[in-house]
């Protein structure tokens, strides 16, 4: 026989502090949109501190809700020098960013991403 008094409620059992590795691969998927605008920037920083300067997130497809987010975040965060989709057969589930090295001068807003398909040239209206 159980005690109900001893079994957490089920929001207590996800608030813990998840470890994740800094490998340069970001997977939002386990996150909650209100977790993203402080992960981010965290991870990125966390990122160019161990010298990775090419960083994947996968945000998902979805409707795009979730990568205009990431998108708004990296415009703003002085440390990305560019972002856009995959070049290497990914889908538009990902972002990859290229950040500057700790030491590089902060500053200009990074540039907007790209919005035309893989293996498009930007630029070119669809």
């Amino acid at each position: 026989m159980t005690d109900d008094h001893d079994t957490p409620a089920p929001e207590q059992l996800f608030d813990d502090p998840v470890a994740m590795p800094i490998d340069g691969v970001l997977d939002l998927h386990m996150f909650r949109p209100q977790e993203v605008r402080e992960l981010v920037p965290e991870y990125l920083d966390l990122c160019r501190q161990r010298g990775i300067l090419s960083v994947r997130i996968i945000h998902g497809k979805g409707i795009g809700v979730q990568r205009e987010l990431v998108h708004e975040i990296l415009r703003r965060h002085p440390a990305v020098v560019s972002y856009g989709h995959p070049g290497d057969g990914g889908s538009w589930g990902a972002t990859v960013v290229e950040l500057a090295p700790l030491g590089a001068a902060p500053g200009a807003p990074a540039p907007a991403a790209p919005d035309v398909p893989p293996g498009e040239p930007p630029g070119r209206e669809p």
